[in-house]
């Protein structure tokens, strides 16, 4: 009796000393690096929908979770350097949102999962082996959606009922372009439009752009991407918009908040929003080689009756009940 009482007694004791222990081992942050070519205050917005989108799935920064954010201030020679930083930090995941973090990140690690967040054409441009199964370290969200280039013809002819010459500004360096391009081409051909395709590959080539829209009696432009080299350069493009009175069509929204008459494209905000669904798997142990690459469910649609005021052009009632938003 004493005997086994003395022997539950002990392994009692042994029990209660263990507890504490184990409760002391440290729970593991997770440590995650979000790779920006633009500066954090550009994509303030972005940021924020990503940190939402990881509350929602009970993610709380700084409490079971740390986001260590980089950026390269918009100099892309400055990227490799960054990815590397996040590399040597042994984050758990790195996020990249956009194509050029993208690259820097892929170069820097073949180990570390890479979510990236906005990619035109994760296949071309060489990322992913196929958007069903990426086969690597990254997948993500993908902006492809070439059925728009289109969509953004078709609307430019709602507005301009008799357009008959269109200049297309593209970026032949972009991975995607030629199949956005051949989309545009497509829509063209069914709606009897001449195309007036103008390469854009530097900074130095939007004022020349729009002047040979003009010089090329183009009722209207297409944007047909917009990129590291025309996204930095809002104020210029609006600017030059208004001088040439010329209609254009934005892929995004901030040109069209900024000033700019219009967007059709894809809803950016639920990319990023989407992101952290994402970062929420692998980190429960899936891994990237099998996460699907998603295309995007969310479109829309917004028009500037401002900007339409300032180049003496009316939009059409019906036009204007399709819109998302209608700014004043």
């Amino acid at each position: 009796m004493g005997t086994k009482f003395f022997g539950l007694a002990l392994t009692t004791l042994l029990l209660a000393l263990c507890f504490p222990v184990q409760a002391q081992q440290p729970t593991k942050v997770p440590r995650i690096g979000y790779l920006a070519l633009a500066s954090l205050a550009a994509i303030s917005t972005r940021i924020e929908l990503f940190h939402q989108g990881l509350r929602e799935l009970g993610y709380v920064e700084g409490k079971n979770i740390i986001i260590e954010f980089r950026s390269a201030e918009g100099k892309p020679d400055l990227l490799p350097a960054v990815a590397a930083e996040l590399v040597r930090l042994k984050v758990d995941i790195i996020v990249t949102p956009g194509a050029a973090g993208t690259r820097a990140a892929k170069e820097a690690t073949v180990t570390i999962p890479i979510v990236m967040t906005q990619v035109g054409d994760p296949v071309g441009s060489g990322f992913v082996a196929s958007l069903a199964r990426p086969g690597g370290n990254i997948t993500g969200l993908a902006t492809l959606a070439p059925e728009i280039s289109g969509k953004r013809l078709e609307l430019l002819k709602e507005i301009v009922p008799k357009l008959s010459r269109v200049a297309v500004f593209g970026t032949s360096t972009l991975p995607d372009n030629p199949q956005r391009f051949g989309e545009v081409e497509h829509a063209a051909k069914a709606f009897g439009v001449k195309l007036q395709y103008l390469d854009v590959l530097d900074p130095k080539d939007i004022e020349t752009a729009f002047r040979s829209a003009s010089k090329g009696r183009a009722e209207a432009v297409l944007m047909m991407a917009s990129g590291p080299v025309l996204n930095p350069r809002q104020k210029e493009i609006l600017e030059l918009a208004v001088k040439r009175r010329l209609p254009v069509i934005y892929t995004l929204r901030s040109f069209v908040e900024a000033g700019g008459l219009m967007t059709y494209g894809v809803n950016i905000d639920d990319l990023d929003r989407r992101a952290a669904t994402y970062v929420d798997k692998i980190l429960k142990g899936r891994t990237p080689a099998d996460l699907p690459v998603e295309q995007p469910t969310k479109f829309e649609f917004v028009i500037n009756l401002k900007a339409a005021k300032q180049i003496s052009l009316t939009i059409p009632p019906n036009v204007l009940a399709r819109a998302d938003k209608v700014i004043k």
